[in-house]
């Protein structure tokens, strides 16, 4: 029928494994490079965010308890689907304007990365644990422990390679997310949502929020129930005020450097980043009779 107008995507939340919109009801449009409204996105109240805190900490225990080799399938299941949904992936990262053909190559990249970080699952254990050497009858020996419930502020650009490169060594050892997309180019984020919701995610292991950063942030930093935070592309006012807020409850926070160069795997992956959100536990234990 001519003149038909589109009938454009109001894309929501995912939270707990499920998809619902805002509490508030809000939603705020995303845009081309050309400033046209091509869908709709749900903006996540601190009630949403409350939600999605309290769906990571339910789900973290069974997902550290999980065999190291099944963490690692699931992260590779990921990979499967996100190749499975390229052409949509390169859909919706081509809207920001640099065209198809890098739309196609971040993709690529992603997928790669998250293939990268599925190897490192049952690997980490015996990379950075250890057997110590101490003056004494003594065993000593040290073991990675996720921290527990991390908050990922992602990166505005690469939309889907920055948040893969990030997400990915969070759930590594056994932490859960709670991860703010890019508020710019939010398609990246919550298509990926919609690809962990089919390949054997655990429900509240990965909970993904739209939102105005500036709005959220200070509530995500402040929460209790969070145990480390991960900013990126946050100025250092906000990232103060965020680091003033986070000392209540002693989250580890790190904040990612300016300018990183994505697509450099000598430095957008690393063993180190899984590192930042381990908690090393040491075990002593006598030798002898």
């Amino acid at each position: 029928m001519s003149g038909r107008l589109d009938v454009r995507k109001t894309h929501k939340l995912f939270i707990g494994g499920a998809f619902p919109r805002s509490e508030s009801g809000r939603a705020y449009p995303a845009l081309d490079s050309e400033g046209n409204v091509v869908a709709r996105i749900a903006q996540a109240s601190r009630k949403d965010l409350r939600d999605a805190v309290q769906a990571a900490r339910t789900a973290q225990e069974a997902w550290a308890e999980r065999a190291a080799y099944n963490r690692g399938q699931i992260l590779y299941r990921i990979a499967e689907m996100v190749e499975d949904r390229r052409d949509s992936f390169v859909a919706r990262l081509a809207v920001d304007g640099e065209g198809e053909q890098t739309a196609g190559r971040e993709v690529d990249a992603a997928i790669d990365r998250l293939v990268w970080y599925a190897g490192w699952c049952d690997k980490l254990a015996q990379t950075i644990g250890n057997l110590n050497p101490v003056a004494g009858p003594f065993f000593n020996i040290s073991s990675p422990e996720p921290t527990g419930v991390v908050g990922l502020v992602c990166p505005e650009r690469p939309a889907l390679l920055g948040l893969v490169s990030r997400l990915a060594p969070i759930l590594v050892p056994g932490n859960t997310a709670v991860v703010v997309a890019s508020e710019a180019w939010p398609l990246a984020a919550v298509t990926l949502a919609e690809a962990l919701a089919t390949a054997d995610v655990p429900p509240g292991v990965v909970n993904v929020l739209t939102a105005r950063k500036a709005e959220l942030l200070p509530f995500l930093a402040g929460h209790m129930d969070v145990n480390a935070l991960d900013l990126w592309d946050v100025d250092d006012a906000t990232a103060r005020e965020l680091e003033i807020a986070a000392a209540e409850n002693v989250k580890r926070l790190h904040r990612g450097p300016a300018g990183l160069d994505w697509t450099d795997d000598a430095s957008a992956q690393s063993p180190w980043a899984i590192a930042r959100f381990i908690e090393t536990k040491t075990v002593w234990h006598p030798k002898g009779l």
